[in-house]
């Protein structure tokens, strides 16, 4: 079912891949114009493609009419300028983790966003008030953490920096319930907040105990389902998110606090490397088939 906001918005959404492209398709789903930016049209194409896809099957399963996936699709305005973002009410950068690339992404936003407009970053791992700190309203940039993906996770993680006001704060809250989410805040800007924290630090330890032979990925995941009741063992959720995406939030993490639980094992690295990614791949802790 579509939720439809008391008051439209105007959305960017910087970022075409997985988390930007379903950023873009719940907020269009709830009624805001977005535009998805992205560095290159062969980007944007996938993005919407996937978009597209998503509302196929939320129609096939009597999720949406197919006149509101149509009418939703029509919300969303793809392009490569980065000034397109100049009227957004709210812009949220979904770019690649990792400091020098978000900052980079909102230094160019300091000077485009109109004054007003609230900056969200998609971090899962860095300090909000990091990245804030490249701009000259740093009130005005808060952590709008989306999980993957988008459209099925109920969670929003909001991240106060040190210097983000309460009115941004608020207004990216509204945003978030808007589009369907329930949210929990992260008062003091800790690198990996809440949710990152914890599953890295669990990831960490369960692929320090894979890589010395202490058990079986299978048996390391089946103790935590069975033994701990979650829905998945923590090299599992790895190979879903991304080896990759959360060996970055390990070394973010650990950059940041210099905590041994955060020091990711070698095989992460080696895995890394190798491409062996997860589901992405074909390939992680598990085998896939294509």
């Amino acid at each position: 079912m579509s939720n439809v906001p008391t008051q439209r918005q105007q959305i960017a959404v910087i970022g075409a891949g997985l988390m930007g492209a379903g950023i873009a398709q719940v907020s269009a789903q709830a009624g805001h114009p977005v535009v998805l930016r992205d560095v290159t049209e062969q980007a944007l194409g996938r993005g919407l493609s996937a978009i597209e896809a998503s509302y196929e099957k939320f129609v096939a399963k009597g999720k949406l009419t197919a006149d509101e996936a149509t009418a939703a699709l029509g919300r969303i305005t793809t392009t490569t300028d980065l000034g397109a973002i100049g009227e957004a009410d709210i812009v949220i950068e979904a770019v690649f983790e990792q400091l020098e690339v978000k900052e980079a992404v909102f230094r160019e936003l300091d000077k485009l966003a109109k004054d007003g407009a609230v900056l969200g970053s998609n971090t899962s791992a860095i300090p909000i008030t990091r990245i804030a700190a490249v701009t000259e309203r740093p009130e005005s940039v808060v952590g709008v953490h989306f999980f993957s993906p988008v459209p099925l996770m109920r969670l929003v993680e909001l991240v106060r920096g040190y210097k983000t006001s309460d009115a941004a704060l608020a207004t990216a809250r509204a945003f978030a319930e808007g589009v369907g989410k329930e949210v929990v805040v992260v008062n003091r800007d800790v690198a990996g907040f809440i949710t990152t924290r914890l599953i890295t630090a669990l990831v960490v330890e369960a692929a320090k105990l894979y890589e010395s032979g202490v058990a079986t990925a299978e048996d390391i995941d089946t103790a935590c389902r069975l033994g701990f009741g979650h829905p998945m063992g923590p090299l599992q959720t790895a190979d879903l998110t991304g080896v990759d995406i959360l060996l970055h939030a390990a070394r973010n993490i650990y950059e940041e606090t210099q905590d041994e639980k955060f020091a990711a094992p070698e095989i992460m690295s080696r895995m890394v490397t190798a491409g062996d990614l997860g589901r992405k791949s074909g390939q992680g802790f598990y085998g896939y088939q294509s």
